[in-house]
């Protein structure tokens, strides 16, 4: 999220909170695709996280930005920490560790997603390559200790930390060294998010295999395929998860704000100011309970979406769905994670195949396959086979919702050129982290700082 909103429309009841998710509700034609991605950057020269501050900088970066795109900058105490397109197209957004975040522009189709990701890759090396920067596409950073990676001057971000190692062990690896890829997807109706929520969170464990690419930790295999995804298992209970009540009957808009009222919030923003209000929950807010701690104590429209944004189950709900299983990686799978999702969920009669194929997992399964797939990725048992197994199903139902689609490139090529990377890996029976390590294994002599040059944008 680029932007902490300040909208002071005031709201009352469960009824209120849920009415601002189902505003999203809108007809097929106009579902949008926005894609979003991080990457870490660091110093050509000696491979360091780049600081926030000095010539060769985050805050350079974003200065650079600024001048090359003509976006509006965003501050944080006088500090700038993002950049928005002032026409609604996409933003610009610095993670807690720097990792530098394009939310891109909501889209039509795919091939548009990949030429904003080529453009705004483009455009980073324009502004970082005389800064001796580069920037790493992994799903962790694969040599940095904790801390050795800089703080970005952000308020938020400065009330989670404080907050993180009351709530589990690793949510300050979550902040400062872990990168995603995650797409944001529409809905039209009440039923129809919550068959998309399901499928999604059923299916998450596969993308998160799929895609899993953070197999080294401080310069050394870690044991994991993705410990971005290990991480989230030890981060905040309260707030992260694959949330089995989505699976019950009556599941809706109201089920899901039930949910997130109860969930400690971070903070309240009035004004420029952010309030630590890590012990209150959002319907202790909705009761009074800041009355006399924070000006204005009666709670907003600004704070409710303030609070959706910092909740982190597996599949995140607000006026859209956001998908958010994904390690991040190599250009080619920022434009295939889109892909696979829209294939899967924007064609409904994909989209009911889809959830033929989850709906009878047990939430014992679906709990396995979470806990499981961040060790053994596309190896990881499940029933009579494997994750690979079921993977290639999911692949082939996107690959069938994308050709039905028939959303053509210039090239007279439809969408599923862009899950190739997918279908590669699949066919080889290797997710990214098992390329990784054989490279580790092989041609890079153990040499971990091959990484920054294989995996650089």
């Amino acid at each position: 999220m680029a932007r902490d909103t300040v909208d002071s429309t005031p709201i009352e009841t469960v009824a209120d909170l849920a009415a601002t998710l189902e505003a999203g509700c809108k007809p097929s034609e106009k579902f949008r695709i926005g894609t979003e991605h991080e990457k870490f950057g660091f110093n050509l020269d000696d491979l360091s996280p780049i600081p926030y501050e000095g010539p060769k900088g985050v805050e350079a970066v974003l200065t650079g930005m600024e001048q090359l795109l003509g976006w509006e900058r965003i501050e944080d105490r006088g500090k700038i920490i993002g950049l928005a397109d002032p026409v609604g197209g996409g933003a610009i957004s610095i993670e807690p560790g720097g990792q530098f975040e394009l939310s891109g522009a909501p889209l039509e189709n795919l091939h548009q997603t990949c030429r904003e990701t080529n453009q705004h890759l483009d455009q980073v090396r324009q502004v970082a390559d005389p800064l001796r920067i580069g920037f790493l596409g992994t799903g962790m950073a694969p040599t940095w200790k904790r801390e050795e990676v800089p703080v970005m001057p952000k308020s938020r971000y400065e009330i989670m930390t404080r907050y993180m190692p009351k709530v589990g062990s690793l949510g300050l690896d979550m902040m400062y060294r872990t990168s995603t890829i995650q797409v944001n997807l529409d809905f039209s109706s009440e039923a129809d998010m919550a068959q998309k929520m399901r499928v999604g969170l059923a299916l998450q464990p596969i993308a998160t295999a799929i895609f899993a690419n953070s197999p080294f930790t401080e310069g050394k295999p870690n044991g994991f395929k993705s410990f971005r995804a290990h991480i989230w298992t030890d981060t905040d209970a309260d707030r992260t998860g694959d949330m089995p009540f989505a699976f019950e009957d009556g599941f809706g808009f109201e089920s899901y704000v039930t949910w997130a009222i109860d969930v400690p919030m971070y903070f309240v923003k009035r004004g420029d100011t952010y309030h630590d209000v890590t012990d209150t929950t959002f319907r202790q807010f909705m009761n009074g309970a800041l009355e006399g701690r924070v000006p204005d104590a009666k709670p907003t429209l600004g704070d409710w979406n303030n609070h959706l944004s910092t909740l982190f189950p597996d599949v995140r709900l607000k006026k859209y769905i956001e998908m958010r299983g994904a390690d991040g990686g190599p250009w080619r799978r920022i434009c295939a994670l889109p892909a696979l999702w829209v294939g899967l969920l924007y064609d409904q009669g994909v989209l009911d195949q889809a959830w033929q194929l989850v709906k009878d997992w047990s939430a014992e399964e679906r709990a396995a396959l979470r806990s499981g797939v961040p060790k053994t990725a596309l190896q990881t048992p499940f029933r009579s086979g494997t994750v690979l197994d079921v993977a290639k199903e999911v692949l082939s139902l996107s690959q069938e919702g994308l050709r039905r689609r028939n959303r053509l490139s210039d090239g007279d090529l439809d969408e599923r050129v862009h899950l190739a990377a997918v279908e590669e890996g699949l066919a080889a029976g290797m997710c990214p982290a098992d390329v990784m390590l054989q490279r580790y294994g092989g041609s890079w002599e153990g040499d971990i700082t091959r990484i920054f040059k294989d995996y650089a944008y």
